[in-house]
């Protein structure tokens, strides 16, 4: 048996957020919790979001505590603040970062038992849907706003933990490409390699299956024509990677992700690398260790990426061409390939635990180790 969970609504293209009130009044609801970070605040970007709210009669209050590895501080700080302004629905407006602070907010408000945010981890036993949340990603890369995964960073263990649960999905995505314009070149393939790594990580995890499938391999051709236009800041690229990276969530947030997250995850905890980089430089040395272990989806991966040819090669060769195409594309888009200079020796061995330990890591194809993922890290160094 499969199961298989999506938002209610979603809007998409230019100009999208301009539904945000219509959504939030149909719905009866009288004030909006916007979550954002504060850089989005400090360069204007928010403001798109709050002036449609204003110019609608809309009222809202902003909660701007956010990290770009939100905390469990941040959380709870977060709670107390939703508590404390009275509102009664959430528009989420950020990356990754922003949505998930949302959604462990949403959770906890309605599922207050779990106000010490680590309870969360894993396939958390919430008995109520959160918070109702409209999520406007800035960026192409998480699709925090259709899945029903998020991430909270752990401080004093200096761990990142995994949170499951269908409770949390926003019914309502709002991705509007112009609200992704701003975003830098450097963050743009970050986290659009981030996207990349959902669909292939995706499309080869164990739980996949045709559904999940369709979903991937239509997310990564999309993205393999749009990243380097969006780098560019290309409009046509821009709204590829905002349909791609989406479509990437409606599947991977259904079957679960690989070790590449796992240890991407472990990354960010101890070194706060940017989760998209962290991925990006991980994937194609993954891949190559996963190879043998994907039967004949690298052929398909390696079609979706551009390579020509491909139903001449053996499997050697597709399986190496799908690895080479990752690997050029993240080169093109100004991805380091290297842990150098990032990673110490004396922190290799815990890094390697605790993303051994990390919830993505078992819907890996390969059956892995604490042994092997030291050596992945090790090969990068």
């Amino acid at each position: 048996m499969y199961k298989f969970t999506l938002n209610e609504t979603s809007y998409h293209g230019a100009g999208a957020i301009n539904a945000i009130p219509e959504e939030i009044k149909s719905r009866a609801f009288k004030k909006a919790f916007v979550v954002t970070d504060p850089d989005l605040l400090k360069f204007a970007v928010t403001d798109k979001v709050l002036d449609v709210l204003k110019n609608a009669g809309v009222e809202y209050a902003v909660f701007s505590d956010v990290k770009a590895n939100p905390t469990i501080e941040n959380v709870q700080n977060g709670v107390k603040a939703f508590k404390e302004c009275s509102a009664d629905c959430i528009v989420a407006v950020g990356g990754g970062s922003a949505m998930d602070t949302a959604k462990a907010i949403g959770i906890i408000i309605t599922n207050p038992e779990f106000e010490d945010v680590r309870s969360l981890e894993g396939v958390a036993p919430t008995k109520n849907k959160c918070v109702p949340i409209i999520a406007v990603p800035t960026t192409a890369g998480t699709a925090a706003e259709v899945t029903i995964n998020y991430v909270i960073t752990d401080v004093e263990k200096k761990r990142k933990f995994v949170c499951v649960d269908v409770h949390d999905i926003p019914v309502v995505a709002v991705v509007d490409p112009d609200m992704m314009a701003s975003m830098p070149a450097a963050l743009t393939a970050a986290t659009g390699m981030d996207a990349l790594t959902h669909a292939i990580e995706g499309y080869i995890t164990k739980g996949a299956w045709e559904l999940s499938d369709m979903f991937h391999i239509k997310a990564i051709e999309v993205i393999a024509k749009s990243l380097r236009g969006a780098v560019k800041n290309e409009k046509d690229g821009r709204d590829g990677m905002a349909l791609g990276q989406y479509i990437a969530g409606m599947g991977f947030s259904n079957v679960g992700l690989g070790v590449d997250h796992s240890m991407a995850h472990t990354l960010s905890a101890y070194y706060d690398m940017p989760h998209g980089k962290a991925c990006a430089v991980l994937l194609p040395t993954v891949m190559a260790y996963n190879a043998e272990y994907t039967g004949e989806k690298y052929r398909d991966i390696a079609k979706a990426m551009g390579v020509q040819d491909v139903d001449n090669m053996t499997q050697e060769e597709y399986r190496k061409a799908a690895v080479d195409a990752v690997r050029q594309l993240s080169e093109d888009v100004g991805i380091e390939s290297t842990l150098k200079g990032i990673v110490k020796d004396e922190d290799v061995l815990e890094l390697a635990e605790s993303a051994f330990a990390d919830a993505c890591r078992p819907g890996n194809p390969r059956e892995t180790s604490v042994e092997d993922i030291v050596a992945l890290y090790k090969s990068l160094m």
